[in-house]
């Protein structure tokens, strides 16, 4: 990707779900949504530009989130909050929850992230998701810098979304992020991480049907 490219958004997250968005054939215009791990808020921008509603940003950082972001009235910021505990806000309730969840957490199993965003969806919503391979892969498999050899990235990938039937959910779309992901170690050269992919989801749980608790 050109410098520019990556300017567009302010991060370059906006570019992985931006590219799910135009391969899933799917509009959040007019959505109510929330970014789950939202970072910088890359998603966040990227679904603002695509038409959102209003996002609810949810990160455990503090002071992170992008400044034009953070000022724009269409964006409700949790920071300092779990995304995995943080409880259905009311004015969320209120609306009979979330069309869109999208999620990018660090360090955290579908299995867990999935069901986080699930408590918040209105019955019907969809749920795009981040899968990272190197999250869930036992560490053992990690070689330096936290790198996956591709081959076995693209395996357990294939595994998680194979697996996401029996958690309650149903694949509607995949495909794979054109930006590698996972933060390398300081002094590794540019352009060196692993491959991730972008999966579309409906659900059996809403927030009139919640997921198991998730620990």
């Amino acid at each position: 990707m050109s410098d520019s490219q990556e300017l567009v958004f302010v991060s370059r997250g906006g570019l992985k779900l931006h590219h799910a968005l135009s391969e899933f054939n799917f509009d959040p215009t007019g959505l109510l949504c929330a970014d789950f791990g939202c970072s910088t808020g890359g998603f966040t921008d990227c679904l603002l530009q695509s038409g959102a509603r209003c996002v609810h940003s949810i990160d455990t950082a503090y002071g992170e989130f992008a400044w034009k972001l953070r000022t724009d009235d269409r964006v409700v910021i949790h920071e300092r909050s779990n995304a995995l505990h943080l409880d259905t806000p009311a004015e969320v309730i209120e609306q009979g929850g979330i069309d869109l969840g999208v999620i990018d957490l660090g360090w955290t199993r579908q299995s867990r992230a999935l069901h986080a965003a699930a408590a918040w969806l209105k019955p019907n919503g969809r749920i795009i998701s981040l899968v990272k391979p190197h999250y869930e892969a036992d560490k053992s498999e990690l070689g330096d810098g936290g790198i996956l050899d591709p081959d076995r990235a693209q395996e357990i990938a294939q595994a998680v979304r194979d697996s996401l039937g029996d958690l309650g959910y149903a694949v509607q779309d995949w495909t794979k992020s054109p930006v590698l992901g996972g933060k390398m170690k300081k002094g590794k050269p540019r352009g060196k991480g692993n491959p991730e992919w972008l999966v579309l989801v409906s659900s059996q749980y809403s927030i009139d049907n919640p997921p198991p608790a998730h620990i």
